[in-house]
């Protein structure tokens, strides 16, 4: 299977430390796309040029990390990240849903704050900032919930990659101002997994 990929995405982040917390690293390669550039030789493989991008043995392809995490965990036979059944199964989903949630905003948020200072919108960083604030504010009081404790799930593998994307956006300080945010990011950030997957400072 080939696995497309930006070093710096944390989408595909996502996706790469499920191929590496699966044991799946000998049956995914994974290739770095150009993406976000005229006539990319990318775009004949993804039209939409988006990544990550999945393409499996018999063709298939598969884009969305959700998606591709569920391929990937379903592969062998033996999920490792299955949603449990019931309540439990739904909270797991509710909680994903706003990490996710998290992640799209901080996304936009960088995207802007990596443009040119002449050609960023105030409104839309003033915006993304003040909505990430809230969420962060939202996720220190609730750090302590079981499913972002314990066994691995994903649930902590979004949100670790969430906060890994958050330290790389310019004049975005978030550690000094949630401390539970800052050990659990510290934490699950020595996995290694986390460490293989750990994204270059953005240029």
């Amino acid at each position: 299977m080939k696995l497309y990929i930006s070093p710096g995405s944390p989408y595909a982040r996502i996706v790469r430390i499920v191929v590496i917390e699966k044991k799946l690293s000998d049956k995914v390669e994974v290739i770095a796309a150009k993406t976000r550039t005229t006539d990319s030789p990318y775009y004949q493989i993804n039209p939409s040029g988006r990544v990550p991008h999945l393409v499996c043995d018999d063709g298939l392809a598969l884009e969305d990390s959700a998606l591709i995490c569920s391929y990937l965990d379903n592969l062998e036979g033996q999920p490792s990240f299955a949603l449990p059944a019931g309540g439990q199964g739904f909270e797991t989903k509710r909680l994903e849903a706003l990490v996710r949630s998290t992640l799209d905003g901080l996304a936009v948020l960088g995207r802007e704050k990596w443009r040119p200072v002449n050609e960023q919108s105030p409104k839309i960083v003033l915006h993304e900032t003040e909505r990430a604030k809230r969420l962060l504010n939202l996720w220190e009081q609730q750090i302590n919930h079981p499913l972002f404790q314990g066994q691995l799930n994903m649930v902590q593998i979004v949100f670790g990659c969430t906060l890994g994307f958050a330290d790389l956006i310019p004049d975005f300080s978030w550690r000094s101002i949630y401390p539970k945010l800052n050990s659990w990011f510290e934490a699950i950030s020595a996995r290694p997994s986390f460490l293989d997957t750990k994204p270059p400072t953005h240029k």
